[in-house]
C-alpha cells in the first residue's frame, strides 16, 4: 500500500446483480475449501434503528398513564411504498398491568439501515445497537425514562417486542433480527453525548475538543473527561456481541462510535471475521496525533481484518496514521501489528435510489412544486439544506452568494436562495446568529420591499417540501466543509430527473464528491470561486446540463446503499479466503511442555534475541537484557542436561557484552554467520569459505540513500549489511526502504550469491547459504540425542528457524541428513555426513512465535511478548533448579 499513489477513479457503474453473483461465487468456494460460513451477518450500530416507548412497567416506581392515541413520531405524510406501522394492542380495563412497548422507527441513517436491510433478499441479518433513550408514553412531555428504573422483566419484554419488529419494508420481513445493548444512562450519555460528539466528531472534521465544547474554557477541561464511559460501552457492545455470535458469522461494526469494539472482540473471538466502517471523514496523521487516546484508538480499529472508509484520501489518511503515530509498518496485505494484518479499502455509500425515486411520486409534491415555480416566477431558484454544524459550511456558502451578486450584478433581483437549516445534535447559538446576521447583511444589501434575495428557514421541513425544493431548483449548492456521504446531492440529482436537470455545486471536502465528477466542485473557503461556479451553473446551456445530468444520475442510481452493503459482504468474504484470516496460532502449553521438558534426556533451547528475550526499542542498543532474562538464561544454562544457544542477527561483540558473562551458554550472531559454541571463546566463522565480494557494491547502495533519508543509518558486520530507518519520517523511510530494496532485488542480488531481508525498520543483505534455519539444523545435527526442544524468534528470519524444526508427522523415527552449516566447515573433503536418527517426535518440539495469534508462522505456538517467553523459561529453570537440588540429596 503505497501512499504516495493514489489509485485512478473508476467511473464504471457498479451493477448490484453482479455483486450480488460474485459474493455467491466467493460463499461456494469458501465452503468448497471446508471454510464455515453460517450466512449471517451481524451489524453493530450505535443505535438500533427503532424507537422504544415504554406504555406501563410492572416496577412500582413507574408510573402508567392512562391510555392514549398512539404518538405521532412524524408529521411526514406515509410513502405511497411504505405500509402503514403495525398497532399495538392496550390493555383493556381490569386486565392486570404488565409491560408493555410500542415501537417506531427511528429517523436519521437512513442509508445505512436501507443498506444493511436489502441485505435480508441473500442473508440473515442481526443489528446489535443501543436501545436508545426510553420514550416516557405521556405525548409530547419530552421526558426519558431512566434505563436504570427498569425491571428485568420490562427489559425482557422490551427484548421479545424487538424480536418480534419487522420494520417498515414488506420485502425484508421476518428476515432482519433486532439485538438491544442495554447502557447505563451515564455511561450512554457520557459515551455519545460526550466523548463522540465533544472530541471524536470535531477531530474527525478537522476540528479540535477545545473550540466546540461548551466547557472548555474550564480550567478542569480534558479531552479524556468522557473517555471512561466511552470505553465502558464499547466493552458492553462487545460482550453483547459475543452473546449472539456464531462461527462463521461476518462481522460490520459501524462508526466511530464503537472504535474499541474490533479488539477487543478479537480478544474474546480470535477466529472471528471483522470489518469496520468508518462512515465519517478520517483527518491527516497531523491533526489525528492531537488526539490524547491515539493509540487506544488506532489499536481497537486494528483488531479487525478489514477497516474501510468512503474514499481512498481517509484510507490513506488512516494508514498514516498508524505508521506515524504507532509506528505500525505497513505490508501489501495491510498494517502489519504483531503478526496481525488489517487491511484498509474504500467503497462509498449511497443512497437507497429507488427508494427516493419512489417518494418522489407522493401525491402531496406536485402542488407544493407547483406553488414554488409561481412564487419564483422569472427567477433562478438556488437551494441549500444542510444541519446548522459549524462543519456544514452554511457560513461560507452564504458569504459566497454575498459575493456572487457582488460580483455579478446582473444576478440582482433575478435570483434567490432558498437555505434550509435543520436543527444540529447540539445548539449553536452562536453559529446561528452568524447565519441570521449574514442573511440579514445579504437582504439588506442586495433586496428591497419587493424582494429579498436570501430565504432562510432554520427548521425540519417536511419530505414533500423538501422534495419540491429539490425538484424545483435551478441549481444545488452543497458546500460542508468536511462531510463524509451527504444525501442531500443524491437526492438532488435524483429528483432532478424528471424536471430540470439542474447543475450542481459540491465541496470538495465532502466524502462523495470523488464519485460525483460532474458536479461543479468548488473549495467553500474560496469564496471567489464558488460565486463563480454559481455563475456557470445558472448559465450552463441545457445540453450541458444533461450531459452532466445523465453522468451524476448514473452514478447515483448503481452506487447506492443496498451495492455497498453488498460490498461490504463481498470485501470481508475475501478476507476470510485471504492471508489475512490466517490460522489461528494456539497458546503455548505451558503444563504439557514442563511435562516432556521432565521426560527428556537433554534438552535443546534456540532463541532469537531482539523482540523475543528483549522488547523492540527504538535505539539498538537500548535492547538490554533484564534480570528476569539473565536468571532464566543462567539457570538452564547451569543445568547439564540443557544445551541453551542465543541465535540472534546482531553482531558477536554486543552478545559478549550482554550475554558473554553467562556461563555454559552458546552464541550464534549475525543470522547464523557465526558461532560460538557452549564453554569456548572462538567464534566459528561461516563465511569464510563464501564469496564475500558484493559486500562493497551492497554498501555503495546502502549510502546512496542514507544521504537522502534523513536519520537512517548502515550497520556492517562480517557476514551481511543492513540498512536501519527507524530513526527516519516513517512514511519516507518505508518509500526509500521499498525503493532501495527494488534496486538491490534487479540490479544486484540476481548476480550474487545473496538474499535481500526486509526486517522490523530494516533492510538486510546476507549471503543465501547462511541463515538461523541452517545454525538450527547443525545444533539438532551434532545433538541427535536431544528428547526436547524449545525455539522462540518474532521476525521473518526466525521462519527459518521454525521451518528446519518442521518435520513431517511419522510414526517412526525422526531422521536427519547433514546440513550446509556442517558440510562448509569440512576440512577433508571426502569425510562423509551420515544421516542421523533424532531421540524426537513432533510433539517434543516447541516452535514459538512472539505475536498476535493470526501471525503467519511455522511456528506450532505463540506467546504475546518477550515477557511471556520469560514467564515460561523461567518456569523450564525452576524446574532444572529442582532437579539439580533433588540430586544433591
Amino acid at each position: 500500500m503505497d501512499s504516495f499513489n493514489e489509485p485512478k477513479r473508476t467511473s464504471a457503474p457498479i451493477s448490484l446483480e453482479d455483486v450480488t453473483a460474485a459474493v455467491r461465487a466467493n460463499e461456494a468456494d469458501l465452503r468448497s475449501k471446508g471454510i464455515p460460513l453460517s450466512g449471517r451477518v451481524l451489524h453493530v450500530c450505535h443505535y438500533l434503528p427503532v424507537v422504544a416507548t415504554l406504555q406501563s412497567s410492572s416496577r412500582p416506581g413507574i408510573l402508567s398513564p392512562p391510555p392514549t392515541p398512539p404518538q405521532q413520531h412524524s408529521d411526514i405524510p406515509p410513502s405511497p411504498s411504505e405500509p402503514s406501522p403495525p398497532a399495538h394492542a392496550t390493555a383493556d380495563a381490569g386486565v392486570e398491568l404488565k409491560p408493555k412497548w410500542s415501537l417506531a422507527a427511528r429517523q436519521g441513517h437512513t442509508a445505512m439501515i436501507s443498506g444493511i436491510r436489502s441485505l435480508s433478499a441473500t442473508h440473515e441479518q442481526i443489528i446489535i445497537g443501543w436501545t436508545g433513550d426510553i420514550e416516557s408514553p405521556v405525548a409530547n412531555s419530552g421526558t426519558k425514562i431512566p434505563s436504570n428504573s427498569l425491571s428485568e422483566e420490562d427489559k425482557t419484554a422490551l427484548e421479545e417486542e424487538i424480536a418480534r419488529y419487522e420494520g417498515d419494508d414488506e420485502e425484508i420481513k421476518g428476515k432482519t433480527a433486532y439485538v438491544p445493548v442495554w447502557l447505563d444512562d451515564k455511561v450512554a450519555h457520557g459515551h455519545y453525548d460526550g466523548y463522540c460528539k465533544q472530541t471524536l466528531w470535531p477531530l474527525f472534521h478537522y476540528l479540535l475538543w477545545q473550540d466546540v465544547s461548551p466547557n472548555s474554557h474550564s480550567a478542569s477541561f480534558s479531552a479524556d473527561e468522557d473517555w471512561a464511559p466511552y470505553e465502558q460501552a464499547n466493552a458492553a457492545f462487545a460482550r453483547r456481541i459475543l452473546d449472539v455470535y456464531q462461527p462463521g458469522d461476518l462481522v460490520w461494526i459501524h462508526d466511530y462510535h464503537l472504535l474499541l469494539v474490533p479488539k477487543l472482540l478479537r480478544m474474546m473471538v480470535p477466529d472471528a471475521c471483522v470489518g469496520l466502517f468508518v462512515h465519517t471523514p478520517w483527518p491527516s496523521s497531523e491533526v489525528f496525533r492531537c488526539l490524547p487516546r491515539r493509540k487506544e484508538i488506532l489499536d481497537g480499529m486494528l483488531g479487525a481484518n478489514l477497516v474501510c472508509f468512503q474514499t481512498y484520501s481517509y484510507s490513506r489518511h488512516f494508514t498514516s496514521s498508524c505508521v506515524r503515530v504507532c509506528g505500525y509498518e505497513v505490508a501489501a496485505r495491510g498494517i502489519d501489528v504483531q503478526g496481525h494484518v488489517t487491511s484498509v479499502m474504500h467503497t462509498p455509500v449511497g443512497v437507497d435510489a429507488d427508494r427516493v425515486a419512489r417518494d418522489l411520486l407522493r401525491p402531496g409534491i406536485q402542488p407544493k412544486l407547483a406553488a414554488l415555480l409561481k412564487l419564483y416566477s422569472g427567477k433562478k431558484i438556488i437551494i441549500g439544506r444542510d444541519k446548522l454544524d459549524v462543519v456544514k459550511g452554511v457560513v461560507q456558502k452564504l458569504r459566497a452568494f454575498g459575493k456572487f451578486l457582488t460580483d455579478y450584478p446582473e444576478w440582482r433581483g433575478k435570483v434567490v436562495l432558498i437555505q434550509v437549516t435543520s436543527p444540529a445534535l447540539s445548539d449553536s447559538p452562536k453559529l446561528e446568529r452568524q447565519v441570521s446576521e449574514l442573511v440579514s447583511s445579504i437582504n439588506g444589501e442586495f433586496g428591497g420591499l419587493d424582494f429579498i434575495p436570501v430565504h432562510h428557514y432554520h427548521q425540519t421541513i417536511k419530505k414533500d417540501e423538501f422534495y419540491a425544493l429539490l425538484s424545483a431548483a435551478d441549481l444545488g449548492v452543497i458546500t460542508p466543509l468536511r462531510d463524509g456521504m451527504n444525501t442531500t446531492s443524491m437526492e438532488f440529482v435524483i429528483a432532478q430527473e424528471k424536471t430540470k436537470k439542474s447543475p450542481l455545486i459540491l465541496s470538495e471536502f465532502m466524502g462523495i464528491s470523488s464519485n460525483m465528477t460532474d458536479a461543479l466542485q468548488i473549495n467553500p473557503w474560496n469564496l471567489g470561486d464558488v460565486a463563480k461556479a454559481m455563475h456557470t451553473g445558472l448559465l450552463m446551456s441545457q445540453a450541458e446540463k444533461e450531459q452532466r445530468h445523465a453522468a451524476l444520475h448514473a452514478v447515483v442510481t448503481t452506487h447506492t446503499s443496498h451495492t455497498w452493503a453488498m460490498m461490504l459482504v463481498k470485501m470481508l468474504l475475501g478476507m476470510m479466503d485471504s492471508q489475512n484470516m490466517a490460522r489461528s496460532t494456539p497458546v503455548l502449553p505451558t503444563d504439557h511442555m514442563l511435562s516432556r521438558y521432565r521426560c527428556a534426556p537433554k534438552r535443546l533451547f534456540l532463541l532469537d534475541y531482539d523482540g523475543t528475550l528483549a522488547p523492540i526499542v527504538k535505539t539498538p542498543s537500548m535492547a538490554v537484557p533484564s534480570p528476569d532474562t539473565l536468571k532464566a538464561l543462567t539457570e538452564l544454562a547451569q543445568d547439564p542436561k540443557n544445551l541453551v544457544y542465543i541465535i540472534s542477527g546482531r553482531d558477536g561483540a554486543f552478545l559478549e557484552e550482554h550475554l558473554g558473562h553467562i556461563q555454559g551458554l552458546g552464541m550464534s550472531a549475525e543470522h547464523g554467520g557465526f558461532m560460538r559454541p557452549p564453554g569456548e571463546a572462538h567464534w566459528t566463522n561461516f563465511t569464510e569459505s563464501l564469496d564475500m565480494e558484493w559486500m562493497g557494491e551492497v554498501l555503495e547502495v546502502f549510502k546512496y540513500y542514507t544521504e537522502r533519508t534523513t536519520g537512517s543509518h548502515i550497520e556492517v558486520k562480517k557476514s551481511s549489511i543492513t540498512w536501519h530507518y527507524r530513526a527516519t519520517d516513517p512514511e519516507w523511510g518505508q518509500f526509500q526502504c521499498r525503493q532501495c530494496q527494488d534496486l538491490l532485488e534487479n540490479n544486484v542480488a540476481h548476480k550474487r550469491p545473496i538474499e535481500v531481508l526486509v526486517g522490523k525498520k530494516n533492510l538486510e543483505v546476507r549471503p543465501i547459504a547462511i541463515n538461523k534455519g541452517e545454525i538450527v539444523k547443525r545444533i539438532l545435527y551434532q545433538n541427535p540425542d536431544a528428547g526436547f526442544v524449545f525455539c522462540a524468534g518474532d521476525d521473518k528470519t526466525d521462519e527459518d528457524m521454525f521451518r528446519s524444526l518442521s518435520f513431517p508427522e511419522s510414526s517412526g523415527p525422526l531422521t536427519m541428513e547433514a546440513p550446509l552449516s556442517v558440510s562448509l566447515l569440512t576440512t577433508e573433503k571426502e569425510q562423509e555426513h551420515p544421516v542421523v536418527t533424532l531421540n524426537l517426535s513432533s510433539s517434543d518440539i516447541f516452535t514459538t512465535a512472539v505475536g498476535h495469534a493470526t501471525k503467519r508462522t511455522l511456528a506450532k505456538w505463540h506467546v504475546t511478548s518477550p515477557l511471556e517467553v520469560i514467564s515460561e523459561l523461567l518456569q523450564l529453570a525452576s524446574v532444572s533448579v529442582a532437579e539439580q537440588e533433588q540430586a544433591k540429596l
